[in-house]
């Protein structure tokens, strides 16, 4: 019950701080900010804007805004395509170091059973969820950079956007894709 109030006040405040950031972007000429201040104000717009929606992802079903149709997956050929050209297993082999890599953590989201499948695909849904509506906003705001002259912040934000949500919509949709596989596997009836 506490997240249900807690982590939506937590989105209410990243977004405020993302409002405030922006504004002083507005404001401030480029030459003014030095690489470092860049850098940081690159970083802080993607965790910021990526913590609106996360954090009431924690609470709530937000997977469930966009439809059942939008997590199919229409074409699992281009996806394993796009994910070994973007080298997504070095990514996934990445958060399972630094995040993901006590079993314990790892069975929140699979724990081997089928219902733990169905957990499993709710999860990659909530995940999918909050980093593709992330990267949409972040990617808004990095036209609003560039129309103020802020190319530097703009180049620095995309490229954090695109490592830390658009990899991970893309993991999500690669984890739905064995997910879809283990389902038919299982749902396959042993001929005699």
């Amino acid at each position: 019950m506490v997240k249900k109030i807690l982590f939506p006040i937590i989105a209410i405040f990243l977004a405020y701080r993302s409002y405030e950031l922006l504004k002083t972007l507005w404001f401030a000429e480029p030459a003014e900010l030095i690489l470092p201040i860049k850098i940081l104000i690159a970083f802080l717009l993607n965790l910021f804007i990526t913590g609106i929606f996360a954090f009431p992802g924690f609470a709530y079903k937000t997977n469930r805004i966009l439809g059942e149709n939008y997590y199919r997956i229409k074409d699992p050929d281009l996806i394993s395509r796009l994910s070994k050209l973007l080298k997504v297993e070095y990514f996934k082999k990445f958060l399972l170091l630094v995040f993901w890599g006590k079993k314990e953590n790892r069975q929140k989201f699979f724990d081997g059973t089928k219902l733990g499948l169905d957990n499993f695909d709710y999860q990659t849904r909530q995940s999918e969820f909050g980093h593709l509506a992330a990267l949409i906003v972040i990617q808004i705001m990095v036209f609003f950079m560039l129309f103020k002259g802020h190319y530097a912040i703009a180049l620095f934000t995309t490229l954090l956007n695109f490592i830390s949500n658009f990899y991970p919509v893309l993991l999500q949709r690669t984890h739905r894709i064995q997910i879809l596989r283990i389902r038919d596997i299982l749902n396959r009836k042993p001929t005699t």
